[in-house]
């Protein structure tokens, strides 16, 4: 530690004369004073007061970005990115919807479209000028969700005309299913968790189905050990709070990462600040996980880890409602895709249908066939032949 010494005068202060007859100094004295300064204290922000300071900021920072902008449409946006903020909604789309906004009048800059009023016209352009250059569906679809909320925003302040709301444009989202990691690469994983919060990590995101978000938001005292539970107080996505539990290998690993880990962290992974460890380190660690499993060609993500929680469930028979409630989702629809990846009576019904082909079950038995049916269709196909 740097060690400095000033020299200080007693008249440089205020009280300096009335000191002096106590300290035994004349005013014109010198007193030298050696300091030496006091470790940097580590300021650690609540959940909230982090929360709100990165709302804050993103949208400050969105704000003078387009309120340099010279298009009269746009005037509005900053005013629109506010409502957002009032709403009480996250960085992550208050960033989002500033971006979109952003690329937006970009595109409309570039081909020489800075008029007075926006139309219908303007947005299919655009959103064809996206899907041209390759933009997926899904953030194509994005696109459009935030374009029209603006658009709504601008119709109910009575800046644009609310026919520009009438046929909306929309795509059609592939239905993709989630995926979740096989058995066997769990296996394989498990084998390199030579690290005592990487294990930790893993087993809590395996066990619970939190995101990787609303993990590292966990404080130590959000965790019921004896009950092998945990309170997540504000949901990452849809900000409502529900309890996941963990199971004992889950309870292990974190009893262990419990032993060594900084006890006056509040956080349970802190990065080095003190603060919640950070989304891409995590996500960086995990990721190194599943290349050090010899996983990479498969290209799970940490993500997965959730997937799998959902899928192994349903195949214990969990019911689909309880998984709904563990997982966070506010629709039992977005629950119900799990349900298409794991359906073992399903899966049993087409492996001893099959079992019976291969072995040529069928043969031996006679057709079945309904001649009343049969004479049913061949009438509708005459009718239809003179229709």
């Amino acid at each position: 530690m740097v060690e400095s010494t000033f020299t200080h005068q007693i008249k440089d202060y205020p009280q300096g004369p009335n000191l002096a007859p106590f300290l035994n100094f004349q005013p014109d004295h010198f007193i030298p004073v050696k300091i030496i300064p006091d470790k940097p204290r580590e300021i650690t922000l609540s959940r909230h007061e982090r929360t709100h300071l990165a709302r804050r900021n993103t949208l400050d920072r969105f704000k003078l970005r387009l309120d340099a902008v010279n298009l009269p449409i746009f005037l509005n946006a900053s005013a629109f990115l506010e409502d957002k903020y009032r709403q009480g909604l996250s960085a992550n789309t208050i960033r989002s919807s500033g971006s979109i906004l952003l690329s937006f009048l970009s595109f409309l800059r570039a081909n020489g479209l800075q008029k007075l009023v926006l139309s219908k016209g303007d947005l299919e352009t655009y959103i064809e000028y996206e899907q041209d250059r390759g933009l997926s569906i899904v953030s194509v679809n994005t696109k459009i969700k935030v374009l029209y909320s603006f658009v709504s925003f601008l119709v109910d302040n009575d800046v644009v005309d609310p026919t520009i709301l009438k046929h909306r444009l929309r795509v059609k989202l592939p239905e993709a299913l989630p995926r979740s990691i096989a058995p066997e690469d769990i296996d394989k994983l498990f084998l390199v968790l030579d690290d005592i919060r990487d294990q930790a990590m893993i087993l809590l995101l395996l066990r619970t189905g939190m995101r990787i978000g609303e993990l590292l938001e966990l404080q130590v005292t959000d965790i019921n050990l004896p009950e092998q539970k945990i309170m997540i107080y504000i949901g990452e996505k849809n900000y409502q709070g529900r309890v996941v539990y963990f199971s004992d290998d889950a309870q292990e690993a974190l009893l262990a990462w419990l032993a060594i880990r900084k006890q006056e962290m509040r956080y349970l992974f802190y990065g080095p600040s003190g603060n919640p460890l950070s989304y891409v380190s995590a996500w960086s660690r995990i990721s190194n996980c599943f290349k050090r499993a010899g996983l990479s060609h498969k290209s799970y993500t940490p993500h997965c880890l959730r997937h799998t929680f959902a899928t192994e469930v349903l195949n214990a028979g969990m019911r689909l409602e309880v998984v709904q409630q563990l997982m966070g989702h506010l629709n039992i629809e977005i629950t119900r895709r799990y349900a298409k990846l794991s359906d073992p009576t399903r899966e049993a019904e087409y492996f001893r249908a099959m079992n019976r082909i291969e072995k040529g079950g069928l043969g031996d038995e006679p057709d079945r066939f309904n001649h009343q049916l049969q004479a049913v269709f061949e009438k509708k196909k005459l009718f239809s032949a003179h229709d």
